[in-house]
């Protein structure tokens, strides 16, 4: 039971690294004309999905 909670936890632990290095790889792959485009500010955007992510 303590072997399940514990793969659970990690498992569910390494979706969210997952899910958050996709995420910011996306956001750096934008170039500033993106980024002017949609009047956004990398840093911003960057601490919004870690905000999301991991709360």
């Amino acid at each position: 039971m303590a072997f399940d909670n514990l793969f659970s936890r990690a498992r569910a632990s390494m979706a969210k690294r997952k899910h958050y290095n996709r995420l910011v790889a996306e956001i750096e792959n934008l170039t500033s004309r993106d980024l002017a485009d949609l009047r956004a500010d990398r840093s911003e955007m960057l601490y919004q999905v870690h905000k999301q992510i991991y709360g």
